[in-house]
C-alpha cells in the first residue's frame, strides 16, 4: 500500500475512534446523573485503577502499556470534566 492508502486507513480508524469516544462520553453523562442523584464524588480512584488494569490486559501492542495508560489518563481527564459540568462539583 502507498502512504496515501495508509493515511486513508488512518482517517477511517480516526472516524471510528471519534464515534467510540462519543459513545463512551454518553455513558459518562449517564453515570454523572446517577452520581449527582446519590451525592457521589466525581473522582473514583479505584474505578480508574480498574480502567487502567482492563485496558492494559487487553493490549497486545505495538502500543506499549505506558503509552496506552497516558492516552487513557487523558480520556479520564475529559470524562471528569464532563461529570463535573453535570454534577456541579469543582
Amino acid at each position: 500500500m502507498s502512504i496515501e492508502d495508509w493515511r486513508t486507513r488512518i482517517d477511517e480508524i480516526d472516524r471510528k475512534l471519534v464515534k467510540l469516544m462519543n459513545d463512551r462520553s454518553q455513558c459518562v453523562i449517564e453515570i454523572a446523573r446517577i452520581k449527582k442523584q446519590r451525592n457521589m464524588k466525581v473522582v473514583d480512584p479505584e474505578r480508574e485503577k480498574n480502567v487502567f488494569r482492563n485496558v492494559k490486559s487487553e493490549n497486545n501492542g505495538p502500543l506499549d502499556s505506558d503509552g496506552l495508560q497516558r492516552i487513557f489518563e487523558r480520556i479520564i481527564d475529559e470524562s471528569r470534566l464532563i461529570e463535573r459540568q453535570l454534577t456541579g462539583e469543582k
